[in-house]
C-alpha cells in the first residue's frame, strides 16, 4: 500500500513538475519568412502589368480550390514585392483580371531571407504551349511594336534637338550669332520627318538668323548684303522652309490656328529679309485672319515693315488694323503718330506746326502704354515741337 501511494504521490508530483516547467520555457522566435521580389516579362518582352503574382503551397489544388497566403501587385514596370513567405514549396501563379497567364514554381528554405523570382514569358517554353494563332498574333505585334518604338525613338530625339534649337537660337538672337550648328541640326532634322511643319518651322528659324547673322557681319565689314550669294541663299532657304510649313500644317484635317498663323508670321519676316515687302504683308494679313486672337500681333509687324520701307499710308492703314484687333499694341500707336506726323502742315493763323487729327492722341497712348521704350525721348521731342502737353496717363476714348 505505501509502495502504491509512494509511487502514485511521486507521478502525480512529476506530472506537476512538468507542467511548470514547461510553463516557464522561452516560446521559440518565429523568423518573419523571405522577401520575393522579381520582374516579369510577357511573351512580346516587354513590361507585363497591370496584375497580381498569388503564392500557394497547395499544390494538389486547382487554382480554384487553392489557399493564398501572400498576393503581390504587379507595378507599371512589371516588378513586384511580397513580404513574409515561410519556407515551403511553392505555386506562383501570374493572375490578370482574374485570369490565369502562368505559373512559377518557386522553394522557400528556412535560412532564405530575401529572393529573386523573374517570370520571363518571352521563353521558348511558354511560346510553344501557345496556340498557332497566339503566336502569329504575337509576330504581328512585335513587327507593329518594333515600328512603333523605332518612330518614337526618332520623335524622341527630335525633340531633343527642337529644344537645343531654340534655345541656341534665344542666346544667339541679341548678338546675331552663327547658327550653322542649328542650321546643320534641322536639315537633319526635315530629313528624318519630312512631313512635320513644326520642324520645317524651326529649320526656317535657323536659316533667317544665320542670314541675319552674315547680313550683319557683311555691314560690320562695309559690304553689301544684298549681293551676298550666302545671305541670299539662307534667306531663300527659310522662305522655302516656311512655305513647307505652310503647306503641312494647312493640310491637317483640323489645323493648329496658332502653329500654322506662326508660320505665315515667319514667312512674312523671311519675305522681309528679302526685300519682298508686298509678299510679306500678304503674310502677314494671312496670320492676322488664321489666329484672330492674336491679330494685332501680325497687323502690328506688317505695319512695322511697311513703316521701315517709307510706305508711311500703308503703314498706317496695318497700325490701325492692329490698334483695332488689340488697343494695348504700343508700336502700333507709336508707328501711327509717326505716320500722321509726316502730314503736319503750319497754321495759317499762327504758322505753328499743327500735327492731324488723331497723330498727338497716338503718340500719348504709345507714352501710356510703352514709358520705358527706348522711342520715348524721341515721342516727347516730336510732341513738344507740336506744342502738345505731355500726359503718359492718356487713354484712347472709347468707340460709340
Amino acid at each position: 500500500m505505501m509502495k502504491t501511494y509512494r509511487g502514485s504521490l511521486f507521478a502525480r508530483l512529476a506530472s506537476i513538475v512538468g507542467v511548470a516547467l514547461f510553463a516557464m520555457a522561452p516560446a521559440l522566435a518565429q523568423k518573419p519568412g523571405a522577401t520575393v521580389h522579381g520582374h516579369v516579362t510577357n511573351p512580346a518582352g516587354q513590361d507585363f502589368t497591370p496584375g497580381d503574382m498569388k503564392f500557394t503551397t497547395d499544390q494538389s489544388s486547382s487554382y480554384k480550390d487553392a489557399k493564398f497566403v501572400a498576393v503581390a501587385p504587379i507595378d507599371g514596370q512589371g516588378n513586384y514585392k511580397a513580404t513574409g513567405i515561410t519556407p515551403g514549396d511553392y505555386f506562383v501563379y501570374v493572375v490578370q483580371a482574374d485570369k490565369i497567364v502562368d505559373r512559377v514554381e518557386l522553394k522557400v528554405k528556412a535560412e532564405d531571407t530575401d529572393l529573386t523570382l523573374n517570370d520571363d514569358m518571352s521563353r521558348a517554353e511558354y511560346i510553344k504551349q501557345m496556340t498557332p494563332e497566339q503566336q502569329k498574333a504575337l509576330e504581328e505585334y512585335k513587327k507593329k511594336n518594333a515600328a512603333v518604338t523605332s518612330a518614337n525613338a526618332v520623335i524622341a530625339k527630335l525633340n531633343a534637338t527642337l529644344k537645343t534649337v531654340r534655345a541656341d537660337l534665344t542666346a544667339a538672337a541679341p548678338g546675331k550669332d552663327d547658327v550653322s550648328k542649328d542650321v546643320a541640326m534641322m536639315k537633319e532634322a526635315v530629313g528624318a520627318k519630312p512631313d512635320e511643319g513644326l520642324l520645317w518651322l524651326t529649320y526656317g528659324d535657323t536659316l533667317l538668323a544665320q542670314g541675319r547673322h552674315l547680313a550683319d557681319a557683311d555691314k560690320k565689314a562695309g559690304k553689301s548684303a544684298s549681293t551676298d550669294d550666302a545671305v541670299n541663299q539662307a534667306y531663300g532657304d527659310a522662305v522655302d522652309a516656311y512655305k513647307k510649313a505652310v503647306a503641312l500644317d494647312s493640310a491637317v484635317a483640323k489645323p493648329n490656328v496658332g502653329g500654322l498663323a506662326a508660320d505665315y508670321n515667319q514667312l512674312g519676316n523671311a519675305l522681309t529679309a528679302q526685300g519682298k515687302t508686298q509678299d510679306a504683308i500678304a503674310a502677314f494679313d494671312s496670320a492676322a485672319k488664321t489666329d484672330p486672337t492674336k491679330a494685332g500681333v501680325y497687323y502690328k509687324n506688317a505695319a512695322a515693315v511697311l513703316y521701315n520701307a517709307g510706305q508711311m499710308d500703308a503703314a498706317l492703314d496695318e497700325a490701325n488694323k492692329a490698334i483695332a484687333a488689340d488697343p494695348n499694341q504700343a508700336d502700333a500707336y507709336f508707328i501711327k503718330g509717326q505716320a500722321l506726323v509726316t502730314k503736319s502742315a503750319p497754321d495759317p493763323k499762327t504758322n505753328k506746326l499743327t500735327a492731324p487729327e488723331g497723330c498727338v492722341e497716338a503718340y500719348q497712348k504709345f507714352l501710356s502704354l510703352a514709358p520705358n521704350d527706348p522711342k520715348v525721348p524721341e515721342v516727347k521731342q516730336v510732341l513738344a515741337s507740336l506744342g502738345a502737353t505731355i500726359d503718359t496717363s492718356y487713354k484712347a476714348p472709347k468707340k460709340h
